[in-house]
């Protein structure tokens, strides 16, 4: 359950990141309302998921999840680029965070 915690965590990193930018530094209502939610539910979430998980392990997995997730968000959605050094980059990060899921008993 703590693994679903994380990831749902994770997810919501991206909604606030992304609603961040939407908000243009806060100026607009709606996003920044909405980043302040999903902060909030995201942080909750993470801690709810560290009652269980490692301190390392679960930040980690938390932080890598937001990363991809905002990069991927940021090509979808804003037309931001997609060069393979960038793609090789969130390869990387993706695959630490299946390593530590691995490793983590």
């Amino acid at each position: 359950m703590s693994w679903i915690l994380l990831f749902v965590a994770g997810l919501l990193e991206v909604v606030w990141a992304f609603s961040m930018k939407q908000s243009q530094g806060f100026t607009r209502l709606w996003p920044s309302v909405l980043t302040l939610v999903a902060m909030i539910a995201s942080f909750g979430l993470l801690a709810a998921a560290m009652r269980v998980l490692p301190l390392g392990t679960a930040y980690a997995v938390w932080t890598g999840i937001g990363a991809v997730g905002a990069f991927v968000a940021g090509i979808l959605f804003l037309g931001e680029a997609a060069s393979p050094a960038r793609l090789l980059a969130a390869g990387l990060i993706l695959s630490g965070i299946v390593l530590m899921k691995v490793a983590t008993p």
